[in-house]
């Protein structure tokens, strides 16, 4: 069994990195080679300006290739419990901009001509208990009427036209979703950032930033320092680097992922005969989805723990009985990868966007990164250039997380609170 991931394993190599030293300053300098900054880069590149990315590794290596490869429209929230939160208005707001999202990718696909395999099946999400599946049709209802009206709802009688299993109580069909193949996505949006003069550095940490004034900023890397006339925040997590007010703001929690060997296509139209992405409904579920060469890509938080090689191998085991609970005909089928990584959660699971210090940053996507970091990359663009009214995330307040100011000591105690709410729930 590999310990790296599917989608890393199986993308074609980046061939447009820079290998020349730094230049002496760029218009913009974007910070972090994940799906945001890739974004931002190709958008900002394309209106003109000259672009710098700095990569501390390789590109769409971390959070954007170590996902479970689904493109979802709607939020992991329970939109009556969002519209409480946020009001009427800003619920629909950030909801309709999961859909411009995948609208998103799915153009930047189809431009720069990006072989990842994109669909738009549709995302299951399936409720673990009667009560569960009432109040998904309460939402449903409330979705409708005001966010999205194509969104709807399945009863259990008729859930074996979508799910091969009999654990779960109808669902929710969200039919503009997508999936696609994001190692092959990463590097093809790193090669359509190239090709539009972006000049993107791998392996090249940011280690001090120095604010000259305004939005000009001297960026210190160990391959020199470099002036920007404005910079972006694109790090996600970024545990090392001078970036502690955004540490500060944002939980790094693992997720962890298994695939299995590839499945013949009798074994693939049982398990999810419609072949959408699939999430399982609890603080603590999972997520899957069949892989273009029929594996069943199955994730989800086995432990609230940071990722390790350790680690990643328990939680792969957790992972594989979960997925043979759901669907025991798969007891005897191989594993043959297994990963993990760390997603950004802020304390309300929405995502950041805005300015700190004349820094134009995105943040926090709270596991609904495929999407939501390409499309707010290009809205950053839009940002670097003064119109901030097609950012969703505009005027939330962004308060530090009381007790953090480090390494995340507390997800021991917030993994075990959510198991008890699912048994609760159960």
């Amino acid at each position: 069994m590999k310990t790296v991931p599917y989608w890393l394993d199986t993308r074609p190599d980046f061939r447009s990195a820079c290998v020349e030293p730094l230049p002496d300053k760029a218009d913009v300098v974007v910070i972090g080679g994940g799906f945001t900054g890739l974004s931002c880069a190709l958008a900002t590149a394309k209106r003109g300006a000259g672009v710098v990315l700095l990569e501390a590794d390789v590109v769409a290596a971390a959070a954007s290739g170590r996902n479970g490869g689904q493109c979802n429209t709607g939020f992991a929230h329970d939109y009556r419990q969002a519209r409480d939160l946020l009001g009427p208005d800003k619920a629909r707001e950030i909801f309709q901009s999961y859909n411009a999202a995948v609208d998103t990718v799915e153009r930047i696909v189809r431009e720069e001509g990006i072989d990842c395999a994109f669909r738009r099946v549709g995302k299951l999400k399936l409720a673990v208990s009667p009560a569960a599946f009432d109040d998904f049709r309460r939402s449903v209802d409330l979705i409708n009427r005001e966010a999205d009206p194509e969104v709807y709802a399945v009863a259990k009688a008729d859930l074996h036209t979508e799910v091969g299993s009999d654990r779960f109580h109808g669902g929710i069909i969200y039919p503009r979703s997508a999936m696609l193949h994001v190692g092959k996505f990463g590097v093809g949006l790193a090669e359509a950032a190239a090709r539009a003069g972006a000049r993107l550095y791998e392996h090249t940490p940011v280690v001090q930033l120095e604010r000259i004034a305004g939005s000009r900023y001297r960026v210190t890397t160990p391959r020199g320092s470099m002036e920007a006339g404005q910079v972006v925040i694109a790090t996600g997590i970024s545990r090392q680097g001078p970036f502690f007010y955004f540490r500060r703001r944002i939980v790094p929690v693992g997720s962890f992922v298994i695939a299995t060997e590839p499945l013949d296509q009798s074994t693939v139209d049982r398990l999810i005969p419609k072949h959408r992405t699939v999430a399982v409904a609890r603080n603590l579920g999972n997520y899957y989805r069949i892989s273009p060469d029929n594996r069943l890509i199955f994730g989800g938080r086995a432990q609230f723990a940071v990722s390790s090689p350790r680690v990643d191998l328990r939680s792969g085991r957790i992972l594989a009985g979960q997925m043979r609970e759901i669907y025991p005909k798969l007891r005897d089928v191989r594993l043959d990868y297994c990963w993990g990584g760390m997603i950004e959660v802020t304390r309300d699971r929405f995502a950041r966007a805005g300015e700190y210090k004349g820094m134009y940053y995105s943040l926090g996507y709270s596991g609904s990164g495929v999407q939501a970091a390409t499309h707010m990359g290009t809205i950053l663009a839009r940002m670097l250039e003064g119109d901030a009214s097609a950012n969703p995330y505009r005027d939330l307040s962004w308060p530090p997380i009381p007790g953090h100011f480090g390494p995340p000591w507390f997800l021991p105690f917030v993994g075990a609170y959510y198991k008890v709410k699912d048994r609760l729930a159960a």
